[in-house]
C-alpha cells in the first residue's frame, strides 16, 4: 500500500511517501528549486519520493493532501457575517484557494503523465488533523496529550486533543483571526525581519534583551479559558486579510499590525536599521509572553488529560526556547516534537492520517531520525569534484573522522556532506557546517565570513547523546534541535561558540544508532579535546540547505569555508596545489 502525502500551495511545500505504514522518503521542494520556503506544487519532491521507492505515480494507491478548503465552513461563514472583511480580503482568499482545486490534474501535469495514469484515491484532510497525525501517530507514545499550534491552516490556528492508539478526542480549537503564530509574525515584521520564516531570528535576538514591554504584549494576547485570544485592536488581518504574494512560489507577507500598535510601541524598525537595545527588549518581551501563553495552554491540557506524554506540532512548535521549558514548567514528563513540525511535516502527517485513520491500519512506525532526503554516493561526490577541477583526497571511514577531527581541532571550518539529507529546517549532521565550539571567535567567523548573517544569531551544539546530562541542566534526548536547554554554568567557558548570551544552547543529541558516522566524528573530537560537542550549523549561505555535491562545492567556493567533505572525499582550500585563483571566495561579498 503506497500513500503519497503532499503539502502544496502553502509555505514549505513538500512530499512524503509511506509504504505499508513505513515512511520511505520526505523532502521539501525548496531543496530542488533553491527558493526558500517555496509554496507552490512540489513536483520535484513527489518525483524524488517515487524514485526512492522505485515506483511511478500509477503505482500509488492514495494521495493525501494536507488541507481541505471546505473545512470549518460554518465558522468561516459566521466570521464573514460578523466581521465583514473587505472584498479584497475575500477575493485574495478565494484566489489562493482556487489553486488548491484540480490537484489531480496538477499532479499529472507536474509529473508529465496522463491523468488516466493516476489511479490513486485523493484525500483532502483538514490542516490541523495532519499536524496532529504528524505529531502523534509517528511518536513513541501509545497515548499522549497533543497541542497543534501555528499561524493558520483551514481557518484554525490551534487545536488541543488527547490521543490514544490511532484516534484522538478534540478539546479546543482557536479559529481565525486569533493566532499565536500571527502575533509572532507581526512582531517579527515590526522588528525589521520581513521575510516568511524569519521568526527564528526574533527568538535568537530575545536573549539579548529584557522583558521591558511584557505588559504591553499581555494587552495584545491574553489567556481565554484553556486557550487564548488576540486583542484585535492591534491588528488588521481580520478586516483586510493576511496579504500574501507568491513570487515564483516564495511566500511574501505584508505587515498586518495596526497603527495603534505603532502609536503605543513606537516606530517600526526598518530593514537594515541598527538593532538597538529597545528592539532587543521588544524581542525578549514577545518571547516571554509567547511562552506564557504556550505554558498556560499546556498546563490546562495536562489538567484535562493527566497524561505524562505530550506531542507538539505546528509552526509555533518550532519555538525551541519555549519547548525547552515544558518539562520544568508543566507536569509533562515526555515531550515529542517531530522533525518537520511546521507545515513541511503535514505531507507525512497527511499520509499517516490515511494509513492509520482512514484505512484503519495499526501503528508500526516511529520517527526517530530526520534523514529522509536525497543522497549521493562517494563516486558521485568524487565525480562532482573532478568536474569542478579541484584537488581532493579520498579516505577510508576511520581515516576520515581522524583527519577531519584534526582539522576542526586546528580551527578549520568544515562543510560536512554525508548520507541522506535531513528533512526540516535544521541541519543535523548530514548537510552541516562544523567547527570547534571552544573557539571564542568562531561565532563571528561563521556569521560574518561564511553565513553572511546577523552577528547575534547563535549556533547549535551537536553533542553525543550519552553526554547530554553532563553538559546541560536538563538531560533529554533532543535529536532535532527542537529544544533549548541551559548549559551547565561550569561548562560555559569551555564551549563559548555554542553558549548563547543567556547561557543556553539549542542542542542536537547525536545517536550512534541513527547517525553512526557523525557520532564517530564527535567521539574522535571528544577523545582529543575532552569536549563531546561540535558547533553545527546548516551547510548553505542565504539559500536552502544544499542538496547535491555540486551545490555544496559552489557554497564552499563562494564563502571562506576552509574544508568541504563530500562523502569520503576531502577538499582543503589550504592545500599547496589548490588553484590560487579559486582560493579566495568568488561570491558577491568579496
Amino acid at each position: 500500500m503506497r500513500i503519497l502525502g503532499i503539502n502544496a500551495y502553502h509555505g514549505d511545500a513538500s512530499a512524503a511517501l509511506v509504504v505499508d505504514g513505513q515512511l520511505v522518503s520526505a523532502v521539501e521542494e525548496e531543496r530542488f528549486n533553491r527558493i526558500k520556503h517555496w509554496a507552490g506544487f512540489p513536483s520535484e519532491s513527489i518525483r524524488y519520493c517515487l524514485d526512492v521507492a522505485g515506483v511511478d505515480i500509477s503505482d500509488v494507491d492514495h494521495v493525501a493532501v494536507s488541507f481541505n478548503p471546505g473545512a470549518n465552513m460554518a465558522k468561516r461563514v459566521a466570521f464573514v457575517a460578523s466581521h465583514r472583511p473587505s472584498f479584497s480580503a475575500i477575493f485574495d482568499r478565494l484566489k489562493r484557494q482556487g489553486k488548491t482545486l484540480g490537484l489531480e490534474d496538477q499532479l499529472a501535469q507536474g509529473l508529465g503523465v496522463q491523468r488516466s495514469q493516476i489511479k490513486a484515491q485523493f484525500h483532502r484532510i483538514e490542516h490541523h488533523q495532519t499536524h496532529v497525525a504528524a505529531g502523534f501517530l509517528i511518536s513513541p507514545y501509545d497515548e499522549a496529550a497533543v497541542l497543534s499550534v501555528d499561524g493558520m491552516g483551514d481557518f484554525t490556528s490551534t487545536l488541543t486533543a488527547y490521543a490514544k492508539g490511532t484516534d484522538w478526542q478534540e478539546f479546543d480549537r482557536v479559529y481565525f483571526p486569533h493566532s499565536i503564530g500571527f502575533l509572532y509574525t507581526s512582531v517579527t515584521m515590526y522588528l525589521g525581519f520581513p521575510y516568511y520564516g524569519d521568526e527564528y531570528k526574533v527568538m535568537g535576538l530575545a536573549p539579548y534583551g529584557e522583558p521591558e514591554f511584557a505588559d504591553f504584549f499581555r494587552k495584545l494576547i491574553r489567556p481565554k479559558g484553556d486557550t487564548f485570544e488576540l486583542n484585535l485592536d492591534y491588528f488588521t488581518h481580520h478586516r483586510n486579510g493576511v496579504k500574501m504574494n507568491w513570487n515564483d512560489g516564495a511566500p511574501i507577507i505584508e505587515p498586518f499590525f495596526s497603527q495603534k500598535l505603532i502609536d503605543e510601541l513606537g516606530p517600526v524598525r526598518q530593514k537594515g536599521e541598527e538593532m538597538t537595545q529597545r528592539y532587543d527588549n521588544i524581542a525578549k518581551s514577545m518571547q516571554v509572553v509567547t511562552e506564557e501563553i504556550i505554558l498556560h495552554m499546556l498546563n490546562r491540557l495536562h489538567a484535562r488529560t493527566k497524561s505524562k506524554n505530550l506531542c507538539m506540532t505546528g509552526g509555533v512548535a518550532m519555538n525551541s526556547v519555549a519547548n525547552g521549558k515544558i518539562t520544568s514548567k508543566t507536569p509533562f514528563e515526555n515531550v515529542y516534537i517531530p522533525a518537520g513540525a511546521a507545515d513541511n511535516g503535514t505531507s507525512f502527517g497527511a499520509a499517516f492520517y490515511v494509513w492509520n485513520r482512514i484505512l484503519k491500519q495499526p501503528r508500526s512506525f516511529v520517527q526517530d531520525h530526520a534523514y529522509w532526503g536525497c543522497e549521493s554516493t562517494d563516486d558521485e561526490c568524487e565525480a562532482a569534484i573532478k568536474a569542478a577541477e579541484l584537488p581532493y583526497k579520498r579516505l577510508a571511514p576511520e581515516q576520515l573522522v581522524e583527519q577531519v577531527s584534526d582539522l576542526i581541532v586546528d580551527g578549520k571550518v568544515v562543510g560536512w556532506f554525508q548520507g541522506r539529507m535531513e528533512f526540516g529546517a535544521r541541519a543535523l549532521g548530514n548537510r552541516s557546517l562544523l567547527a570547534d565550539p571552544r573557539r571564542t571567535d568562531m561565532r563571528d567567523i561563521i556569521n560574518l565570513r561564511i553565513k553572511f548573517r546577523e552577528k547575534f544569531r547563535p549556533f547549535a551544539p551537536s553533542i553525543l547523546e550519552e553526554q547530554v546530562g553532563e553538559w546541560f541542566e536538563i538531560d533529554e534526548v533532543t535529536p532535532y534541535m527542537e529544544k533549548v536547554f541551559p548549559i551547565r554554568k561550569e561548562k560555559h567557558a569551555l564551549i563559548p561558540a555554542v553558549t548563547h548570551v543567556d547561557g543556553s544552547g539549542r542542542l542536537q543529541s547525536v545517536s550512534a544508532k541513527n547517525n553512526p558516522l557523525y557520532h564517530q566524528l564527535i567521539s574522535c573530537f571528544y577523545a582529543k579535546t575532552g569536549v563531546p560537542i561540535l558547533l553545527n550549523t546548516s551547510l548553505n549561505e542565504n539559500e536552502p540547505i544544499v542538496r547535491t555535491p555540486a551545490e555544496a562545492i559552489s557554497c564552499f567556493l563562494r564563502t571562506d569555508m576552509d574544508v568541504i567533505v563530500l562523502g569520503a572525499c576531502v577538499i582543503n582550500r589550504h592545500r599547496a596545489d589548490f588553484p590560487a585563483d579559486r582560493r579566495k571566495r568568488v561570491g558577491s561579498r568579496q
